[in-house]
């Protein structure tokens, strides 16, 4: 593995597990230091994701990249107490999830079928806890009901997006995407759960929703990347070389 890779690789995760540390810490001495952790994540493993791609790029890989831009918008809205900047962070992290769809979307099986098992889960999921949040939202603030049922509904279609993957695909690659997916769908679940249905704030619950959503967007990318060099082998080893299939 090249040493920029391995650098930007341990420089994502330990910026990771510095901010799921400081999310459960409680003072303005970890705050003030979450201002700089936290904007800092996504710009990491972009990088890291560029060069864990060999820099081949591709559509699929732009697009997570893409998601991890939006990514990194809803992780410096969400600094922010306000309501304003908690719409924000949902507005900014819906973007991403769209990206993510379209990314997946470019490398999907064409037998795939929404009656497939990973499909079915993501309805049912979202039947398990999209009305909860929303109800539990709107007692909060009214206007949060639509907005926060909207974002279920699209975390709930990437995560469906991403059980459908062509099999040509290593299925290590789809294995840390899938795995990625889910980490994001139970942090989201779980900061759902802090945000509306907890009267008081648990730090363990704020370290968890960090754990959870800095680990999913690695595998993500990770699994991406190793699909984008698989698909960069095997335009090259093909007849007419790299070109064949560009």
């Amino acid at each position: 593995m090249p040493k920029k890779r391995i650098a930007a690789t341990l420089g994502y995760l330990t910026l990771a597990a510095t901010d799921t540390y400081l999310a459960g810490r409680s003072g303005k001495a970890a705050r003030r230091a979450r201002y700089v952790t936290k904007p800092l994540l996504m710009p990491a493993l972009a990088a890291s994701t560029q060069l864990a791609s060999d820099e081949s790029g591709g559509a699929t890989v732009r697009g997570v990249q893409a998601a991890q831009l939006f990514s990194w918008g809803g992780d410096v809205a969400l600094l922010g107490k306000s309501e304003k900047s908690f719409l924000t962070g949902v507005g900014s992290f819906f973007a991403a999830h769209v990206a993510y769809i379209a990314a997946f979307a470019i490398a999907r099986d064409p037998h795939a079928s929404v009656t497939d098992p990973g499909p079915k889960t993501a309805a049912a999921a979202w039947l398990a806890t999209a009305p909860v949040m929303a109800i539990a939202a709107g007692r909060k603030d009214p206007t949060l009901r639509l907005p926060i049922a909207a974002y279920a509904g699209i975390l709930s279609t990437m995560f469906a997006t991403s059980t459908t993957l062509k099999h040509s695909l290593p299925q290590g690659a789809r294995r840390r995407i899938l795995a990625g997916t889910s980490l994001f769908l139970i942090s989201d679940s779980l900061l759902g759960a802090q945000e509306f249905l907890r009267k008081d704030r648990s730090p363990a619950l704020e370290s968890a929703v960090m754990g959870t959503y800095t680990a999913g967007q690695w595998l993500i990318a990770e699994g991406s990347a190793a699909a984008a060099r698989a698909t960069d082998s095997g335009a090259a080893s093909a007849p007419g070389g790299r070109h064949a299939l560009r």
